[in-house]
């Protein structure tokens, strides 16, 4: 679960976007939401709408994709804030018939939808932070000059 600084930073930025509307923070199980209501959320999130996300096509509008290309660090933040994190990946190897245990620090995205992959891969890119997918679902970074370049530009989910 994310904690209060990535919470206050989402009511900030919620209120910074519609000065209009109250924006409310409501405790439930295991989460907190960021409540604001306003007719015009549509307009500034076209993507939006019935059904998963992944089961529908999610594009920027050309206004959205000049913000993400000039901003590349804080969209990488909200994703990987949203659907990531960071970890120790530990694992054996066997180097001259000494079995070695090794571990090191990696940042996880997972998302089922194939235009927030490729959203999430562009930015990375922007940044030259090297990444793969580890799995059809999965963007890993994981060389430790890129993991290093991650914790300055998306931050502990504090």
């Amino acid at each position: 679960m994310p904690g209060p600084g990535v919470v206050a930073d989402v009511v900030q930025a919620v209120g910074d976007v519609l000065t209009s509307s109250a924006v409310s923070i409501v405790q439930r199980t295991g989460c907190v939401a960021v409540v604001s209501h306003s007719k015009h959320w549509v307009c500034l999130f076209p993507q939006h709408g019935p059904g998963m996300k992944y089961t529908r096509r999610i594009e920027l509008e050309p206004w959205q994709d000049e913000i993400v290309r000039e901003h590349p660090g804080p969209f990488l933040r909200g994703l990987f804030h949203s659907d990531g994190c960071r970890t120790v990946n530990r694992t054996r190897a066997t180097v001259d018939g000494v079995e070695k245990a090794y571990k090191y620090p990696r940042w996880m995205f997972s998302n089922r939808s194939e235009d927030i992959h490729r959203l999430c891969a562009a930015a990375l890119d922007r940044l030259g932070i090297a990444h793969r997918r580890s799995r059809a679902d999965t963007i890993s970074v994981a060389r430790r000059d890129a993991v290093e370049l991650m914790d300055r530009v998306v931050g502990p989910k504090t």
